[in-house]
């Protein structure tokens, strides 16, 4: 069996629907990962993810290095037996951080010197630590450490950033064979991907893709997008990616995005995503609903359930969805959650933008399986009110 199967093509652009076979379960694409960053999706359960139909979440190799530490996951047998998630995990390098974390870092040839905001210890997450720690987490996926500038975008320090990303790629694969040989992984059946870099540069783009090719990794991340830089500057950077990488692998978008930005990154030949948006922004009562334009296109719109003319407003959030939130209750009961500072409002909120979110691939995915994503792509956008 392929580790990575197309089971079908949109003829009218680079979208495919597929499947990617992980040691914990087959994971449909285009797929949306929900934020798993501390081995939790915040305020939801594992149970909630797998009943509406979650296949992977995605987990900080960072934070969880920090705390409660790797060797501690490992000793539990794995973050899968730690968090009591049964599906497949994605997990990033820590390479993240190297951009978010500025002020407290270093990179340097041998890795990035952080300095830990709890408690103010220093450490160096080398491109093997990186892939040690991702080892004791047993994700299914792990990512080599990078390093991306942030936006505007510099052509210097790009290339230099590209070429780093090269160097500790090699170091990675190297170190990740050498634990696999050994048998010391705890999940045997982990795959290591690689991570395109160079910013908005055809060239750099170019380049990095064939670097980070020709070390023959399963899959792909294509990275340094959603780093500031405006929505058409980060489907260029996809553009110039994706003829470089192989047909046969998939390919995942960092950090991205909006539902906008997800479908017209399918359409570029995208299969599978991540970002914090459905649940910071639930956080801030920002809750993303089901629309129509006036074409009667599927689209999508978004509220801010404090605002006070939601006070008496007793109808679901979003008449499309199933989550226990739209079932249960009104936007009315929600935004006096939100008005109460309970609790509950960040968890109800939580439950409908994941929901949505896993609801939209479902979407896409079907779109693509009864050839019309290209239509339903061309009138998808946010509905401004």
């Amino acid at each position: 069996m392929e580790y990575f199967e197309i089971l079908k093509k949109d003829p009218n652009s680079k979208a495919r629907l597929g499947v990617i076979h992980t040691a914990h379960g087959d994971v449909l694409t285009p797929y949306f990962n929900p934020i798993g960053t501390k081995g939790t999706v915040k305020s939801i359960t594992s149970e909630e993810l797998k009943f509406w139909g979650a296949d992977m979440i995605l987990a900080n190799t960072y934070h969880l290095w920090q705390r409660p530490g790797d060797a501690l996951i490992a000793k539990a047998g794995g973050l899968h037996k730690f968090m009591n998630w049964k599906n497949a995990i994605f997990t990033d390098s820590g390479g993240y951080q190297v951009f978010s974390l500025a002020k407290m870092r270093q990179v340097m040839e041998a890795g990035v010197l952080f300095r830990f905001d709890m408690d103010g210890k220093s450490a160096i997450l080398s491109p093997e630590k990186s892939i040690q720690i991702q080892s004791n987490l047993g994700s299914d996926i792990a990512l080599i450490l990078d390093d991306f500038p942030g936006f505007p975008f510099e052509y210097e320090r790009t290339k230099q950033a590209i070429e780093q990303t090269t160097r500790w790629a090699e170091r990675a694969k190297k170190e990740f064979e050498r634990i696999t040989e050994a048998g010391n992984s705890v999940n045997p059946g982990q795959k290591l991907w690689g991570i395109v870099q160079g910013a908005s540069f055809p060239d750099l783009r170019e380049r990095s893709a064939k670097e980070i090719r020709a070390l023959d990794f399963p899959g792909y991340a294509i990275g340094g997008v959603a780093v500031g830089e405006p929505t058409d500057e980060m489907l260029k950077a996809v553009d110039m990616t994706i003829p470089h990488l192989e047909e046969e692998k998939p390919r995942h978008l960092l950090g991205v995005g909006t539902p906008y930005d997800i479908v017209q990154a399918v359409l570029r030949g995208c299969d599978s995503f991540d970002c914090v948006i459905p649940t910071r922004e639930a956080r801030h009562a920002k809750l993303y609903i089901s629309s129509r334009d006036q074409q009667g296109r599927e689209a999508y719109k978004t509220i801010d359930i404090r605002k006070a003319e939601f006070a008496e407003d007793f109808t679901p959030v979003d008449n499309e969805c199933d989550c226990y939130g739209c079932l249960s209750h009104t936007r009315a009961y929600i935004r006096h959650l939100f008005a109460s500072d309970e609790p509950l409002s960040i968890r109800l909120a939580t439950m409908h933008n994941i929901k949505f979110y896993l609801n939209l691939m479902k979407k896409i995915r079907n779109a693509l399986e009864n050839e019309y994503f290209n239509e339903f792509a061309e009138g998808f956008k946010e509905i401004k009110e």
